[in-house]
């Protein structure tokens, strides 16, 4: 399908927006990770593992986050708070790609240093409300390393200022800030409004993107992501990132033509 008409365009996103976000999306997606929750902070806790671990085949990478939550026996925010040394012994041996146990000791500190000294993750994720979300994300990255930890493990948190596109993080926010009336995303968080959001840019929302005409550069960056996300603006300026269901969508199903 070749769309060149800026109207015969907004049909095709509004429609495969409205296809894709739909409950039918969760079963193969690493967001039913977090779903399996109802209290708040184990939703955030438990999206914030399965959106670190989100490269690669997304049957592992909802595999691999399980066995993070049955070592937290299945109780995120109890876990991360009071989770001691002594608990972190029996630890077995993880790995998910360049991700490792000993990364997943440094999240685990982290996060605790999170929500014992700094609000929880909603907070941490927005600690400037001033200051626009490139800035926020390169902020929260220097709250997470507060604490000792590998200089290896820097590496699983995007810093967009470096002009990283932040895939994962700006998913996890999507998942998190938008509303959930169609009951993917949670909108449990009031700290970004939607119109602020920008899209979690990978190989498939960037093809699509591309072909469509919405996206000219070619590195998948911050400054792609910026391109993107306003061009996705003038379709819907209060919620441009709904358009990441689409694009993904039809990268996945090829449902778009060169």
């Amino acid at each position: 399908m070749k769309i060149k008409q800026s109207s015969e365009l907004q049909k095709l996103l509004d429609e495969k927006a409205a296809q894709y976000e739909s409950l039918e999306f969760i079963n193969d997606d690493p967001i039913q990770i977090p779903h399996l929750f109802s209290k708040k902070e184990d939703i955030e806790i438990a999206g914030f593992f399965a959106a670190t671990l989100a490269w690669g085949q997304r049957v592992t990478i909802i595999r691999n986050a399980k066995k993070i939550l049955t070592f937290m026996d299945h109780e995120p925010h109890d876990f991360i708070l009071n989770h001691n040394a002594s608990d972190l012994k029996s630890l077995p041996h993880f790995v998910h790609r360049t991700f490792n146990s000993d990364d997943l000791v440094g999240f685990f500190h982290a996060l605790q240093h999170i929500y014992k000294n700094h609000g929880g993750l909603e907070a941490a994720f927005r600690s400037k409300p001033k200051l626009g979300i490139q800035e926020n994300l390169a902020l929260f990255k220097q709250l997470f390393f507060e604490t000792d930890h590998l200089v290896r493990t820097e590496k699983h948190i995007s810093n967009p200022i470096k002009k990283s596109s932040a895939k994962r993080i700006n998913m996890y926010l999507r998942w998190m800030v938008r509303n959930n009336a169609q009951g993917v995303d949670f909108g449990i968080w009031n700290n970004y409004k939607a119109a602020e959001l920008m899209i979690p840019l990978d190989v498939h929302t960037g093809a699509v993107g591309r072909k469509l005409g919405l996206l000219e550069r070619k590195q998948n960056d911050w400054q792609a992501v910026e391109e993107l996300t306003n061009n996705l603006r003038k379709y819907d300026a209060n919620d441009p990132v709904k358009y990441d269901f689409a694009l993904f969508g039809m990268g996945v199903n090829k449902d778009v033509e060169d």
